[in-house]
């Protein structure tokens, strides 16, 4: 089915790197953080095949930053998650839940320590800045919040290391996991981080100035070209087979990081300024919880609403929130929360996708 076009409108912004996007072929875009974000470029399925194999650079530009800076930096970032960042070194990335009062989850971003009283919050999508400067001006803290001028691009795939390489060095592909360095682009330092949302291994470039956008893009392609670099986007089929989640989809503000799978990111011990430090130690054994399932028979249709799991009896124990067909597995991979009676690896149950009532496993693991 041919979906509808965005219409274009000032409010869903283009990014630094939308026009070499567009002159590489972009099919499809979804909005994300209120900019385009690429979904599709020659087919989902070889999106995906070349992303196994080869190296793709990725506009992820709608990974908008929040920039916090000042003497009270630190405590405004740690009131907003129950992961402890007390000990966050100057070059270290973090995966952080950010929750709400009630513990529930409003973000769940990547956190830069740029220094002592620095930090970006790299986004999903949903409106955080508004929310960090609620809390600093209601509070009176000595903080300065804005939207830094910070375009994230993505060098994902097995060749990712390679093309890294010739562009800025081997020092940088060396950068450990999660950990970020300084490289020049146009003679002006910016940051790197060992990090992006594949499985494939990669880096991300935070570009400090949509001036260079078009430059970056094209210095990697000429670097690229032998290795066939493509531009690409992040893949659904992938980040299923590895669990990574997609805020929006597969958790909301209706959970907790506990019914999210990510309760090792709460610290509850030491993070006790976490504003949702009382409700989460109440909510810490969960009811429901996501799990990765298997979907039996043809390929599934693309999931625009969750889709009820329930008993072979029809007794309803939760939802899927992700699904498409790997051909890598030859089997429609999934994400779902599950209820904690029926959550057990092994548990056969039964899910209502749009072609109707298709088998549904409970798996130990993800894929890969």
């Amino acid at each position: 089915m041919q979906l509808p076009y965005l219409t274009a409108s000032s409010r869903v912004r283009m990014s630094p790197f939308t026009a070499r996007v567009e002159a590489a072929g972009v099919q499809a875009y979804t909005t994300y953080n209120h900019m385009l974000l690429p979904t599709i470029f020659r087919s989902p399925l070889e999106d995906y095949a070349h992303l196994k194999s080869a190296v793709q650079v990725w506009d992820v530009a709608g990974e908008r930053q929040v920039e916090i800076r000042g003497p009270d930096a630190l405590k405004l970032v740690q009131m907003t998650t129950p992961r402890d960042i007390s000990r966050m070194k100057d070059d270290q990335c973090f995966y952080i839940p950010n929750v709400d009062e009630n513990g529930g989850m409003m973000n769940d971003p990547v956190l830069l320590k740029l220094d002592a009283e620095r930090y970006w919050v790299s986004l999903a999508d949903s409106d955080m800045l508004y929310y960090y400067k609620g809390l600093a001006n209601g509070l009176g803290l000595n903080v300065e919040i804005f939207e830094p001028d910070v375009s994230p691009l993505a060098v994902q795939g097995p060749k990712a290391g390679t093309l890294i390489g010739r562009v800025f060095g081997e020092d940088v592909v060396a950068t450990r996991f999660f950990r970020h360095t300084q490289v020049e682009i146009a003679g002006k330092p910016m940051v790197i981080a060992r990090s992006g949302w594949s499985l494939q291994g990669g880096f991300e470039i935070y570009l400090e100035g949509s001036e260079h956008g078009e430059h970056l893009w094209d210095l990697l392609f000429d670097a690229g070209a032998d290795l066939d670099v493509r531009a690409g986007c992040p893949c659904t089929i992938e980040r299923i087979e590895g669990g990574l989640l997609s805020y929006g989809n597969d958790m909301t503000l209706e959970h907790t990081p506990f019914e999210a799978g990510l309760g090792k990111y709460c610290n509850l011990d030491t993070a006790t300024s976490c504003l949702g430090h009382a409700a989460l130690v109440q909510k810490r054994e969960p009811t429901r919880q996501i799990r990765p399932v298997e979907i039996s028979g043809d390929a599934v249709p693309a999931l625009r609403a969750p889709w009820p799991v329930s008993t072979p009896s029809g007794e309803p124990v939760g939802f899927v929130s992700s699904a498409a067909w790997s051909p890598d597995f030859n089997t429609n991979v999934a994400i779902a929360m599950v209820d904690r009676a029926h959550w057990t690896a092994g548990t056969e149950l039964q899910v209502q996708t749009p072609a109707g009532l298709q088998g549904l496993l409970v798996r130990d693991r993800y894929w890969v």
